[in-house]
């Protein structure tokens, strides 16, 4: 728990988990909203906050998109291997492609996820074939995101 001042207040028994908790939910709420749900003042809330972001626990606000209602009905995720000696140089291409949302250095069964939307099975076929004539990726393993439970 971390405590905004010496003194024993309502503020002070407040985590910034707990802010984060509600920001994560809806980045848009209200200090005021936040602050009536946590029992505490606007202020602590708004200075906890101002705190979290200069520290860089939060380094930004963002939104959630139900990318069907925007032509692309397909949630993907990509995992890539590539060579080692290529690694660095694929990460590097891949950030700057359009149709990719998030890269992600990884462990475990891929060295690179990739976070894509794409409109239907043809889109993504056409994507993935061109990701396959990119120097040093081995081998490119699909998963659909059926529904997002959480």
């Amino acid at each position: 728990m971390v405590r905004i001042s010496d003194t024993k207040t309502k503020s002070s028994k407040i985590t910034d988990h707990e802010i984060i908790r509600i920001l994560l939910q809806n980045s848009r709420r209200s200090f005021v909203d936040i602050a009536k749900e946590l029992n505490v003042t606007e202020t602590a809330i708004r200075k906890r906050v101002r705190r979290m972001e200069k520290q860089g626990t939060i380094e930004r606000y963002s939104i959630d998109v139900n990318p069907k209602n925007i032509g692309l009905g397909m949630r993907v995720l990509l995992g890539i291997d590539t060579t080692p000696q290529t690694y660095i140089s694929t990460l590097q291409k891949l950030k700057n492609i359009d149709e990719i949302l998030r890269v992600y250095s990884s462990s475990g069964d891929h060295m690179i996820m990739l976070e894509c939307w794409m409109k239907d099975d043809a889109d993504l076929d056409n994507f993935i074939n061109e990701l396959k004539n990119f120097e040093g990726i081995v081998d490119i393993c699909p998963s659909i995101i059926k529904e997002i439970i959480k």
